[in-house]
C-alpha cells in the first residue's frame, strides 16, 4: 500500500442496498414475482437477502444452482422487469437508514470524497439518489452494470482510477461478506455496519477492520480508518 500522507484525496466507498438504504422488501418482492413468471413457486426471503449485494445473474444462480445458465439469465431479466415496474407504480420503498444523512455529511464536512459501489443497476442506484435528493453528493458510481460484481475488487479499482484516491486512503462501508471481501481483495479497508443483511460475525470474520451499530457512528469509524 501506499502511506496515506502521499496523497491529499480520501474516499468513502459505500454499499448502497442494506447500507446506505433498506430496499429488502422490494428486491424481495421483485425475485418472487420473477420466480413465479417462471413457474418456480417462491424464494426463501432470507435466501434472497443473503444475496443482496452479488450481481444479479449471480444472485439468481446460486438461488438456483441445480438450473441451466439459461433460467439464471432469464429470471434475471424478469427481476429487472418486476422491480422497474413497481417503481413506475410508486410501490418501491427505499428509506435512507437512520443516522447516514448525517454521516455523509460529516465525511464531506472533513474533505472525504463519497462513492457507491453496488450490485444495483445504474438506472436503480441513480432512482434512488434521486428519491433521496443525493444526485451529485457522490463523485463515483460503480454499478453491476459494467464489468464484475463483489467480491471482484474490479469496482474498488475503478472507483480509485476515477478520483485518484489510493488505497491507503479508501474505505469501504458495507453491510455484507462480499463487501468486505470486496475491500481485501481491493487491498482497502473495511467498516462493517450491523444492520444489514449479513450478520456481525460473518461480517468479522471476513475481516471487517472496524463494525458500527448506528448510522451516524459511520464517519467516525471512517476517519478513524483514514487518520490512524
Amino acid at each position: 500500500m501506499i502511506p496515506l500522507g502521499k496523497s491529499p484525496l480520501r474516499l468513502a466507498l459505500f454499499d448502497c442496498d442494506g447500507t446506505l438504504v433498506d430496499s429488502q422488501f422490494a428486491i424481495i418482492d421483485a425475485m418472487t414475482r420473477a420466480w413465479a413468471e417462471h413457474g418456480l413457486g417462491e424464494p426463501d426471503p432470507a435466501d434472497v437477502r443473503r444475496m443482496v449485494g452479488l450481481s444479479l445473474v449471480e444472485a439468481v444462480a446460486l438461488l438456483l444452482p441445480q438450473r441451466e445458465a439459461e433460467l439464471h439469465v432469464a429470471v434475471a431479466e424478469s427481476y429487472k422487469r418486476a422491480f422497474s415496474s413497481a417503481r413506475s407504480r410508486g410501490e418501491v420503498d427505499e428509506p435512507l437508514f437512520p443516522g447516514i444523512l448525517d454521516t455523509l455529511v460529516a465525511l464531506e464536512e472533513a474533505g472525504v470524497l463519497l462513492g457507491v459501489a453496488t450490485g444495483k443497476s445504474r438506472r436503480g442506484l441513480d432512482s434512488v439518489l434521486k428519491g433521496h435528493g443525493l444526485t451529485g453528493r457522490f463523485v463515483t458510481l460503480q454499478t453491476a452494470d459494467v464489468g464484475p460484481g463483489k467480491p471482484n475488487p474490479h469496482m474498488v479499482q475503478r472507483a480509485l482510477a476515477e478520483t485518484g484516491a489510493e488505497e491507503a486512503a479508501t474505505v469501504v462501508i458495507g453491510d455484507t461478506t462480499y463487501d468486505i471481501q470486496m475491500a481485501r481483495n481491493a487491498r482497502v479497508r473495511s467498516v462493517g455496519v450491523s444492520w444489514g443483511y449479513h450478520a456481525v460475525p460473518e461480517l468479522e470474520r471476513a475481516g471487517a477492520n472496524r463494525i458500527v451499530h448506528r448510522g451516524r457512528d459511520v464517519a467516525t469509524a471512517v476517519l478513524e480508518l483514514l487518520e490512524g
